[in-house]
């Protein structure tokens, strides 16, 4: 059986660290547009008609766009299952409320025009923009109690993860920071992808939003950066690591250490800067160019989104969820993957069917491409 596994195991759990990056870099890039087009409903869409175009931008995508999150939570579940079996129950209210606003979305965008009454319509608007709010700040109040570590440990001799938080205790100061800078961060994708896809008074709308919204977001990703290089503690694995050792998030020795300890990995790995270096870069040509309405300036926030996603994974390497209260449990990607079989058996399924789902959705986006205006929704058959 070793003989058909053609690469080793630490380089398989390197190579599914990388892969879910990537699923989540690119669930943050193309859904968080469709999350943000609908925080800012209220913002760039006055009328009926308007409001109209805004459904009509995201809808024949979203549905598409949301197979990067359920990507994401099987690659957990395959990957890493201790995360997932620790994540999601530690984290079970914040992920059902998660689910709740995830759920509504759809339900409003299918009945919003079930019925003609501008009460009723209004009503479904309100559901779809809180959604959006919603789902923003649970990913970014999520990222910042992972950099500030979860309150968990392990049975010594059964290994149940035990959780010992409360929901209320994830809203910490620095994790509402990082829910507002994820808010910023989407509303900024789906303002400039409106700028790009609508015309006239909602894509001047819409660029003003993705100026306030880019610009605040570069301060407020500055300034939690500055937070975690001064104010917040890491951690750092300080036993060696057996090469291609079975999983055991219990067989390591973890040193919490003082504040500025996340930015170790930029001090041994120099090339590790260019993730914010590029975030900030991208967003501030993104914030320069989204008045022309190109597909560049979509391109350049994008680019930000997922250098952002990168800086996160770069401090936080090798973990994937460090523990406040036990910190020799916390969970990194040598500790807590899947067996060796599993995880090169899932990369041959990864390796055929990533691409095609990366060329369907391509595909998708090249038949949809074009300006959506009112006159394009009063015309189309299959409209919202």
């Amino acid at each position: 059986m070793d003989s058909f596994i053609l690469l080793d195991y630490d380089t398989l759990r390197i190579i599914w660290w990388l892969l879910l990056g990537v699923l989540l870099a690119l669930f943050a890039v193309m859904d968080g547009a469709d999350i943000g087009v609908a925080m800012l409903l209220p913002a760039v869409a006055k009328t009926d008609d308007e409001r109209r175009v805004l459904y009509n931008v995201i809808g024949p995508v979203w549905e598409g766009n949301q197979v990067w999150l359920i990507l994401g939570g099987g690659a957990i579940f395959a990957a890493w299952p201790v995360l997932y079996a620790m994540a999601f129950s530690g984290f079970y209210l914040a992920m059902l409320l998660l689910l709740v606003a995830l759920i509504v979305r759809p339900v409003a965008i299918k009945y919003r025009s079930k019925l003609e009454s501008q009460q009723w319509r209004n009503r479904w608007d309100a559901i779809w923009c809180l959604s959006g709010v919603v789902s923003a700040l649970v990913f970014g109040v999520a990222i910042g109690n992972v950099l500030l570590g979860v309150p968990f440990g392990f049975d010594p001799e059964t290994l149940r993860p035990l959780y010992t938080g409360s929901f209320f205790g994830l809203f910490t100061p620095f994790a509402l920071l990082t829910g507002v800078v994820s808010i910023l961060l989407l509303a900024f994708q789906g303002a400039v992808v409106l700028s790009w896809k609508t015309e006239g008074l909602i894509a001047q709308r819409a660029i003003r939003c993705a100026r306030v919204t880019g610009l605040l977001m570069l301060l407020l990703f500055i300034g939690a950066g500055v937070w975690v290089a001064t104010g917040l503690e890491g951690q750092v694995v300080t036993s060696a690591i057996e090469p291609g050792a079975f999983s055991n998030p219990l067989s390591k020795t973890v040193e919490v250490t003082a504040a500025g300890g996340w930015m170790l990995n930029f001090s041994l790995y120099s090339w590790m800067w260019l993730a914010p270096m590029i975030a900030v870069l991208a967003a501030l040509v993104a914030v320069f160019l989204v008045a022309r309405g190109s597909l560049f300036a979509v391109f350049c926030s994008s680019v930000s989104v997922i250098a952002v996603v990168l800086t996160f994974g770069f401090a936080l390497f090798p973990f994937l969820l460090p523990s406040s209260s036990q910190p020799d449990a916390g969970l990194t990607i040598y500790d807590a993957s899947a067996s060796h079989l599993t995880l090169w058996v899932m990369l041959l399924v990864t390796c055929i069917f990533l691409p095609m789902i990366i060329a369907y959705t391509s595909w998708v986006y090249s038949v949809m491409r074009g300006k959506v205006t009112a006159d394009s929704v009063h015309n189309a058959p299959h409209s919202y």
